[in-house]
């Protein structure tokens, strides 16, 4: 005697269940292998001194991450904005890279600007506007772009548009007495 379609639908539905849910353990399992490999290259990195070898090219990004984030640390700023630049592109660490390259240019330009040379740090600033401006066109909400923005405001305002309040009025916003009417006369 067969077993109906019912029947063996039900005989091997908790089978199938069994075999999907251990495929996503070995898989969640080989993830958590992967991220724990890849902190330690990134500690490694991270506690390695500046003055160390240069990340392979071949990296992965987050170590390339941290290793220019020691060097920013270390006051290696153009080495480290030439990588945060390399990882702008990618899709996980990009915004942060972006971020953090702002913010070093920032650093840079207040460095410049206190040591007296405010034209060297002028065009640090708007590098770093354009970083910033960039992360809140991808993210609107980003607190922390739009406040570095601000404050990369008031170092270098920007270019208002004309001051409108010295111009004379719109054509057809003059005062009534320069209109054409007829007289209505004296009371």
């Amino acid at each position: 005697m067969g077993l109906t379609p019912r029947t063996r639908t039900r005989r091997l539905a908790p089978w199938a269940l069994l075999l999907l849910a251990a495929a996503l353990l070995a898989q969640s399992a080989w993830q958590a292998r992967q991220r724990q490999a890849l902190r330690q290259v990134v500690q490694a990195e991270l506690a390695a001194p500046a003055a160390a070898s240069a990340v392979p090219a071949g990296a992965p990004p987050a170590q390339r991450f941290a290793r220019a984030q020691r060097l920013a640390a270390d006051g290696q700023l153009d080495q480290a904005l030439g990588l945060y630049r390399a990882l702008q592109d990618d899709p996980l660490l990009g915004p942060a890279a972006r971020f953090n390259g702002a913010n070093a240019l920032m650093r840079q330009a207040v460095a410049l600007r206190d040591g007296g040379q405010a034209d060297a740090a002028y065009p640090m600033v708007e590098l770093a506007k354009e970083g910033y401006r960039e992360l809140l066109r991808r993210d609107p909400g980003d607190d922390a772009a739009r406040y570095n923005l601000e404050r990369a405001l008031r170092l270098n305002p920007e270019e208002d548009a004309p001051d409108l309040s010295t111009a004379g009025p719109a054509r057809g916003e003059r005062a009534a007495t320069t209109m054409r009417a007829i007289s209505q006369g004296l009371p």
